[in-house]
């Protein structure tokens, strides 16, 4: 059976996304930095679809992680014919208040890993009867977001990357989907340092990780370019384009400045 690698595969929407496939006959490489969490994936791929797993744990924000990953990936799996770009965290903070070095690691692991880790195994992928790239954004691609800046300029880089390549590879077997999930019940707002008062506005319109990776994994073997989960996110996404910017950033500024002390 092929195999589908997914980073940052520990928890959350990577978790989800793994799993997820293995429901839908992949064996699976995961790759994050927690050890014990990668091996409760896999024991839970094992246990309920059967299908084989194998991890490396790893700091992916590493110079060089790229290599490393896709060179073990490669190993382990010739027949590769997933790859899922999920690793990736926010910074929540006005941009100049932000240290540069958490900032810089933000954006490597955002941009940096998902465009050297697609480079080193494009030509793997396009040895395969069919092939699939899952680039997992946000709904935060679609606008500037005030005190998210760099995560949301990482995730909008993302999706234009995506549609390129996308664009690219039209005539070849390889198919290459964005995924931009909205909130999520995930432990995003703890890792970006956002405060009890945005996580609580969050979670009420929240979507679970599992909801997430059915519609993204759907979308992604059913050949799509985009896919935004839930009806009201799919709506934000679509008024972005039909609004003045300068209102839309107004909006982001006042559901995130206000909260920052």
């Amino acid at each position: 059976m092929p195999y589908a690698l997914v980073t940052g595969a520990s928890r959350g929407i990577g978790r989800a996304l793994a799993l997820e496939l293995a429901r839908r006959g992949y064996n699976l490489l995961l790759a994050a930095r927690s050890e014990d969490q990668l091996e409760q994936v896999a024991a839970e791929a094992r246990h309920q679809a059967g299908r084989e797993a194998h991890v490396l744990a790893l700091d992916l924000a590493q110079p060089g992680a790229a290599a490393q990953l896709a060179g073990w990936a490669l190993a382990q799996a010739p027949d590769l014919a997933v790859l899922v770009n999920n690793a990736g965290y926010g910074l929540w903070g006005r941009f100049e208040e932000l240290p540069m070095a958490q900032q810089h690691n933000m954006l490597q692991l955002n941009m940096h890993l998902p465009v050297e880790l697609t480079h080193a195994l494009l030509p793997a992928l396009r040895q395969q009867s069919k092939a699939y790239i899952l680039n997992v954004a946000s709904t935060a691609a679609y606008q500037a977001v005030p005190t998210l800046t760099l995560y949301a300029a990482s995730k909008a880089f993302l999706l234009s990357f995506s549609r390129g390549l996308r664009y690219e590879l039209r005539d070849t077997a390889v198919s290459v989907t964005c995924l931009s999930p909205g909130a999520t019940t995930t432990d995003f707002a703890d890792r970006a340092g956002m405060n009890a008062d945005l996580q609580a506005t969050a979670n009420k319109v929240s979507m679970t990780p599992e909801q997430v990776a059915a519609i993204g994994v759907q979308a992604l073997l059913a050949g799509e370019a985009e896919a935004i989960p839930g009806a009201l996110n799919k709506v934000s996404a679509k008024l972005t384009s039909l609004v003045p910017k300068s209102l839309t950033e107004r909006i982001a500024a006042g559901i995130y400045e206000k909260h920052l002390k």
